[in-house]
């Protein structure tokens, strides 16, 4: 018996990314809703996750957090879904993944939470400033019809999750490529039944 696939998350959160990938993905996996006051704060949770957030993965003896990680580690692990270039073609697909993962969230959390470092702070900063990042992003989905070239990947998972967010709630610029990206996204089946799965447990 294959090892069983659990998704430990809240329809109100970045678990939304990890169920879009779990879909892409199309292994069976049973989904756990976890309450922000409560149970994502208890002692059977913070044993799978300290942080006492979501989302977690728990596939068999295996736990993965972050999202980016989530999307990566399925993606290896379900090979026969394509999710993921040949490994010596993988270059692009961990820049732009772990690019957005790291400069990208930093930038968009910072300049929400109204701090933009300044040129002198910026040096410090792994993302510079938060213009210099959405300007790197811009020209990484522009370059080519995916994040990391010409076919849908893991990454896209990701990067498409944020950028969609973004333009949604105004935390990232309404810039033309972003809205593309991100309207063509959305239509993929995998994200349709992800985001029908996660509005109907928010709505329970």
């Amino acid at each position: 018996m294959a090892d069983e696939l659990i998704l430990y998350t809240n329809p109100m959160s970045r678990g939304r990314i990890a169920r879009w990938m779990l879909e892409e993905v199309g292994a069976p996996y049973r989904a756990e809703i976890l309450d922000y006051a409560s149970t994502m704060k208890q002692a059977p949770y913070l044993a799978i996750n300290p942080m006492g957030k979501v989302p977690a993965l728990v596939h068999g003896a295996t736990v993965v957090t972050e999202c980016a990680a989530i999307c990566a580690y399925l993606a290896d692990a379900f090979p026969d879904a394509g999710l993921a270039p040949p490994p010596a073609a993988r270059g692009a697909y961990y820049r732009w993944l772990f690019f957005t993962a790291g400069p990208v969230e930093q930038a968009v959390t910072n300049h929400a939470l109204k701090f933009d470092p300044t040129a002198e702070q910026g040096r410090l900063a792994g993302y510079g400033n938060y213009e210099l990042a959405m300007d790197v992003l811009e020209q990484a989905i522009t370059a080519a019809p995916y994040i990391a070239g010409d076919r849908f990947s893991a990454a896209d998972v990701y990067v498409g999750a944020q950028v969609m967010w973004g333009v949604q709630f105004g935390t990232m610029p309404k810039r033309d490529a972003f809205v593309a990206y991100a309207a063509r996204l959305a239509e993929r089946p995998a994200h349709l039944r992800a985001s029908a799965l996660d509005d109907a447990a928010m709505a329970g």
